[in-house]
């Protein structure tokens, strides 16, 4: 199913739920992930972009470096293969990955199961280095569960994300989860992380985008 950024906050259709635990994956299927993943998606727990907790991810870096012109749309396509309620967020880092933002802010709730998240706080609008927020919102409707494991593969969700118009060698171009009615994760929080790098190449037709730390380098 795919999704377009006017109609980011339309909830998907209620799907069947099936018993499983409060796990959500999901894979980043475009653009191509820095880290090469198993068929759930692992390792993706570990902020800012997934990967071994310990930080050591050389035997699966995947070495991919994708090609995006500046001022153009980037093609974003994720597949949960474990189904969570929540929604995805969508931001860029150009010189570093320090600059991508925190998790988003969970509103929480004390059960007899433990701390768990009700919400997230969603960018509206979104705010640099933040590009979409509240990507493909889905959550159980009366009494249909959190969480399900679905008996054949869900269609993935697809949507365009602007990308402003500056030079950069090796962007970071994160995706998260934010996961609504699950337990806090450790490490990981209520969010799970996949990233893909970008070379960038501005569009010389269009105006620099400015309120990027990168095009300070392209004036």
């Amino acid at each position: 199913m795919k999704y377009r950024l006017p109609a980011l906050f339309t909830f998907a259709a209620a799907l069947v739920m099936l018993p499983i635990a409060a796990h959500a994956h999901f894979q980043l299927l475009e653009p191509a992930p820095w880290i090469n993943l198993d068929r759930l998606g692992n390792p993706q727990k570990v902020g800012p972009c997934g990967g071994n907790p310990n930080g050591d991810n050389a035997e699966i870096l995947s070495g991919i470096v994708t090609e995006v012109t500046g001022g153009s749309n980037l093609h974003l396509k994720i597949q949960e293969t474990v189904f969570h309620s929540g929604h995805y967020r969508v931001a860029l880092s150009v010189n570093s990955r320090n600059e991508l933002p925190a998790d988003p802010t969970a509103v929480e709730k004390w059960t007899d199961r433990g701390l768990y998240s009700v919400w997230g706080v969603i960018q509206s609008p979104p705010q640099i280095p933040v590009l979409a927020d509240g990507l493909f919102p889905h959550y159980p409707v009366g009494d249909q569960r959190a969480s399900f494991r679905p008996e054949t593969p869900m269609d993935p969700w697809e949507a365009d994300i602007p990308i402003p118009n500056i030079n950069c060698e090796k962007c970071t171009l994160q995706v998260i989860q934010f996961m609504a009615d699950h337990v806090y994760n450790v490490p990981g929080g209520y969010s799970y992380h996949h990233c893909a790098d970008l070379r960038i190449t501005a569009d010389p037709s269009k105006h620099i985008d400015d309120r990027w730390p990168a095009a300070q380098m392209t004036n």
